[in-house]
């Protein structure tokens, strides 16, 4: 059984996220994969599944978040969950 409880520390972003990505290694079998988290004023987490959600890099934009995925050869899955999609 896996536990998805996340920590108090990375509850912040959790009723103030804008939208998340879906980010995976494609040279691994399976993909490793990781999520990215924007909140409203554009700062982003990076969580690691496979380590309990626990956030992995932070950055104060999206443009910083989504370097340091692809500096580690990661590839973004298409389409983008918005937390407005998820209200309606």
């Amino acid at each position: 059984m896996t536990n998805i409880t996340l920590s108090q520390e990375q509850n912040l972003v959790q009723n103030d996220w804008q939208f998340t990505e879906v980010w995976i290694d494609p040279m691994l079998t399976p993909p490793y994969v990781l999520l990215l988290l924007a909140d409203a004023m554009g700062k982003c987490q990076i969580y690691d599944p496979a380590k309990g959600y626990q956030v992995i890099f932070t950055s104060e934009n999206y443009e910083s978040a989504k370097l340091w995925l692809l500096e580690d050869e990661y590839e973004p899955l298409e389409g983008r969950l918005l937390s407005e999609d998820l209200l309606t």
